[in-house]
């Protein structure tokens, strides 16, 4: 068993991620784990507390020589991993791991109380003041592995209301995730959505991870 693919892929990481990405090139930074089992590299930002926000983990399975991405799932309580079989799915999936994770999650970690409008091909091209007219209010919790939150604002400029959805998990690395959405509503969009909801209540299921 070598690690001389997983010392290749390591070295040319960076270089090719910063040559190709701006948002990696600003923030991004990667460590590198050689003392385990499955050495691994890890991607991640720092956030304004000095601590860090973990993006993207690629496995490296010596014995078969390839790298892989790991995921949980938590319906079937099981961890499936995604081949990575040449360095330009490599470099793809830590790329479209950070523009995700910006997209989502970043901006709110570093500039409070701005949500980041998008357009069609995912760049900033506007930011928007909110006013949050509420805490984060918990959804839904299951043990210490999944939290959903919910909080309300509304955009200073144009009064519509803003309804954010932070979904928190733990990885199989006991490293908390999170994702976040946002919806833009108007408040005449408001009574539709609310009899919507409130009509199809008895068609849901609840969330059950038994």
């Amino acid at each position: 068993m070598g690690l001389e693919w997983f010392d290749r892929v390591s070295g040319e990481l960076p270089e090719q991620l910063e040559s190709i990405c701006e948002k990696y090139d600003q923030v991004g930074h990667m460590s590198i784990d050689r003392g385990v089992k499955h050495p691994r590299i890890e991607f991640f930002v720092e956030t304004e507390d000095d601590d860090r926000d973990y993006f993207c983990t690629l496995f490296f399975d010596p014995l078969n020589e390839e790298f892989y991405l790991e995921t949980f799932d938590f319906e079937y309580e099981q961890t499936s991993r995604t081949i990575l079989s040449d360095f330009e799915d490599i470099v793809d999936a830590v790329h479209e791991s950070i523009h995700y994770f910006m997209n989502e999650d970043y901006d709110d970690n570093v500039i409070l109380d701005v949500d980041d409008e998008m357009d069609d091909s995912g760049d900033i091209f506007e930011e928007i003041d909110v006013e949050w007219e509420t805490p984060e209010v918990t959804a839904f919790t299951y043990e210490d592995e999944v939290e959903v939150t919910y909080q309300f604002g509304i955009v200073q400029e144009t009064g519509d209301g803003v309804l954010r959805r932070i979904n928190r998990i733990k990885d199989v690395e006991n490293r908390l995730i999170k994702d976040e959405t946002n919806f833009i509503f108007s408040k005449e969009e408001a009574s539709t959505i609310i009899a919507m909801v409130a009509s199809h209540m008895d068609s849901l299921t609840e969330f059950d991870l038994q």
